[in-house]
């Protein structure tokens, strides 16, 4: 399913995070991502590729 991301949506993704949360907050689009943990504020940039192949769901702002 191709989903529209946007700064601001709240994905959630297939695997957890090591905190237990699997939902990540859009800071930057681009060719990378840049989210940040919902459950403990933990930044991370991604690519592009692996948020759109690991995406379950996402929640618009």
């Amino acid at each position: 399913m191709a989903y529209i991301y946007e700064v601001g949506d709240v994905v959630k993704m297939k695997k957890k995070h090591p905190c237990g949360s699997q939902e990540w907050e859009i800071l930057r689009v681009g060719a990378d991502f840049r989210m940040k943990c919902m459950g403990c504020g933990h930044q991370i940039m991604i690519s592009r590729k692996l948020v759109e192949k690991n995406t379950k769901g996402l929640r618009k702002k």
